[in-house]
């Protein structure tokens, strides 16, 4: 059967950022509908504390889409030429289960994150917020700076990182690529004092934003922790906010940032007040008034990949991008 491989040049050309918003938008409306299911992600975790390596299967029927990410996840490749998050997205067809294409996960999962963090900050974040703060400098933030430049109008932008040198080469990065000019900030309290807009996209297992730092009306997409024993929000900074996440059964199995402020007893799970797909369906509010600290808890689903992956095969048919292999599948007897 012909299966169409896809690089990480060709999705990254293929998924622009405003359609991948607009695709994860409907992806996640039809989550919180009752039109996909996913079960939770298997995860690996290797020898020596190389990394982990996780399965995320799943089914969208709106769009229609069937497959699974195969991802690792490898701390030790910051600083080098390699992306920390190194995988797959496949895609199966629904009605016959026939492989349809296998696409860069790298690419996906760096663009569709950043997508879901702006269709949460369109549907929750102050109509007015421009002061946006970004924790890390890597690959998600560079794609988040993007994000939040086309759902908001951006005043300021402060970027705070372990590292000194990654620093650097993202605010040149922002400036000749999107036109942005980026601050440095000395520490993550003068990263986020005064913003109204805050992204957590670290590696760290512990907190890097208090909620004593917090103004007033922020909106912060935590990005960063996928795991039970991780977090970058303090307790404080959970109970101030109106937490609303990606899916619930995830949060409550998977989201240090919820799970260790409830083990502490500081919240229970009525503290979540529901999805993001809830909210673009109308069913809650995402914020209900100016002052009011709302966080967006996203820990990256597979139907999110799928979305995004499916988006990108329909292009690449329509134009005839990547490389077609034929694959087994048929039987081989009359």
């Amino acid at each position: 059967m012909p299966v169409r491989i896809l690089n990480q040049a060709e999705v990254t050309t293929l998924l622009p950022m405003g359609e991948c918003i607009e695709a994860m938008e409907a992806a996640l409306r039809s989550l919180s509908a009752g039109s996909a299911q996913l079960p939770l992600r298997i995860v690996l975790r290797l020898a020596e504390g190389r990394g982990v390596f996780g399965v995320m299967p799943g089914e969208l029927r709106s769009p229609p889409a069937l497959g699974l990410k195969a991802i690792g996840v490898f701390p030790g490749n910051a600083g080098t030429a390699l992306d920390s998050h190194q995988g797959l997205v496949l895609l199966f067809d629904p009605d016959t289960g026939v492989p349809l294409a296998v696409l860069d996960a790298s690419s996906i999962t760096a663009i569709r994150t950043a997508a879901v963090s702006a269709v949460a900050t369109r549907a929750m974040a102050r109509s007015d917020a421009g002061e946006l703060a970004l924790l890390g400098s890597g690959v998600q933030a560079r794609t988040h700076l993007e994000a939040m430049a086309l759902v908001r109008q951006l005043r300021r932008v402060r970027v705070w990182s372990p590292r000194a040198e990654s620093v650097r080469a993202f605010t040149r990065w922002a400036r000749d690529r999107l036109g942005i000019s980026v601050k440095p900030a000395e520490s993550p309290r003068e990263a986020v004092s005064g913003a109204d807009l805050i992204c957590t996209v670290t590696a760290s297992r512990a907190p890097v934003v208090q909620g004593d730092w917090l103004a007033e009306g922020v909106h912060i997409n935590a990005v960063g922790s996928s795991s039970r024993s991780a977090r970058e929000l303090d307790t404080r900074a959970v109970v101030r906010g109106r937490l609303v996440v990606d899916r619930l059964e995830s949060a409550i199995n998977e989201a240090g940032d919820f799970l260790i402020p409830r083990a502490e007893g500081a919240i229970t799970e009525t503290h979540i007040v529901g999805e993001l797909g809830d909210v673009l369906l109308g069913r809650i509010e995402g914020r209900t008034g100016p002052a009011e600290v709302t966080i967006f808890k996203s820990l990256g689903l597979a139907i999110e990949d799928l979305a995004a992956a499916e988006l990108v095969l329909r292009k690449a048919e329509a134009g005839n991008t990547g490389q077609v292999v034929e694959l087994g599948g048929r039987r081989d007897f009359p």
